[in-house]
């Protein structure tokens, strides 16, 4: 599964500094199989303890680890839903992206210049919110010019689609995001199939002073932006872009004494990435044997046969059943033979709902 966060923020406020610290950090393509990497594209490992307890255990000939993809999205300035900056080209890049994280500038230099001349991380998320808001609308009022016809003539269809784009509208006119409104499962369907910005879920990345790392609660700004995305549901992560760019070029064992002397455990990037799983409802199942061990990402309510399909389409369509153990249980007894032994190796069926940390092995017949 292919998962990308789009990065947005206004200039100067740590983006393109967070975004090459990702791409310093970005998996070979040998690790990344099928894909061709966009410039303005970064592929990065999702760290995962269970993945390195695995290793010890089976010690395969191969580890892959499941990957995150993130979009730098340029030219996002005030005036971008009617063109200005590179406008355009920013509403395209960020609808294919599947939530958006928005890097706010929470820290004090005089000598980085801000585009509003001031320090306000409020004012700048009211700013970019209020973009995305008005490319959203625009979206919606070119659909309704068409569907009216539609639910004039009668149409069912077209008086259902034309309700549902009348209730996100007058959010969107209320400069609330289309996340906000309340839709039932029909309505939702409706409204996916237009890509809008504010319904994709947001994480707020506040960038503080390297000094304030370890402390984020003293910087008043993070404080303000924390109490911000409390009241809209959403999550922030503090990180220090400029550290990010310093721990992307250590390797992994000068990266954890770095992260030591900072006295912080891990670091904004895996925060970034944490938080992108749980806003988008993401686990990670694994297989297990002598050749490899990777993990697999799937999204909450997965059955075994859809996530054997994320393996290979053939898996699913020939799902006969699944021979799953839980990490738990594979970490407690050490060996797939022991914790045989102990009873805790399950067939699970078509109908089993797979959970985060299950290694699996899928058996199917085409």
């Amino acid at each position: 599964m292919a998962l990308t966060a789009g990065i947005v923020g206004l200039p100067n406020v740590g983006k393109s500094t967070l975004f090459n610290a990702i791409t310093k950090s970005q998996v070979e393509a040998a690790n990344y199989p099928f894909a061709t990497i966009e410039p303005n594209v970064g592929v990065v490992e999702v760290p995962d303890y269970r993945v390195d307890r695995l290793v010890e255990i089976v010690v395969p000939k191969k580890t892959i680890y499941t990957t995150f993809e993130f979009t730098d999205i340029a030219g996002l300035v005030k005036g971008a839903s009617k063109g200005e900056g590179l406008g355009n080209q920013f509403l395209s890049n960020i609808r294919l992206t599947d939530a958006i994280c928005h890097v706010v500038r929470c820290f004090e230099d005089n000598d980085v210049t801000h585009v509003e001349g001031s320090v306000d991380p409020i004012r700048d998320i009211e700013i970019i919110n209020l973009e995305l808001i008005l490319a959203d609308l625009q979206t919606i009022e070119n659909r309704l010019s068409k569907v009216e016809r539609k639910a004039k003539a009668k149409d069912a269809e077209g008086i259902a689609e034309k309700a549902v784009l009348e209730k996100v509208k007058a959010a969107l006119e209320a400069e609330k995001p289309a996340r906000s409104v309340e839709l039932n499962k029909e309505e939702s369907a409706v409204v996916k199939g237009f890509q809008l910005l504010t319904l994709k879920p947001m994480i707020y990345v506040a960038n503080i002073g390297e000094d304030e790392i370890n402390n984020p609660d003293k910087n008043e700004h993070y404080c303000k932006v924390k109490e911000l995305a409390a009241s809209e549901n959403n999550d922030v992560v503090s990180i220090s872009a400029k550290i990010e760019e310093e721990l992307s070029v250590l390797d992994k064992e000068e990266k954890e004494m770095f992260l030591a002397e900072l006295g912080i455990e891990e670091s904004g990037l895996d925060k970034v990435i944490r938080a992108s799983y749980h806003m988008l409802d993401l686990c990670t199942y694994f297989t297990a044997g002598e050749v490899e061990v990777r993990a697999w990402t799937f999204r909450k309510g997965m059955t075994a046969p859809q996530c054997a399909g994320i393996i290979h389409t053939d898996f699913q369509r020939g799902f006969i059943r699944a021979e799953t153990i839980s990490f738990e249980d594979m970490d407690t007894y050490g060996s797939e033979q022991a914790a045989k032994d102990a009873g805790k190796l399950r067939s699970e069926g078509k109908e089993y709902i797979v959970q985060d940390g299950d290694i699996m092995h899928f058996r199917f017949n085409v």
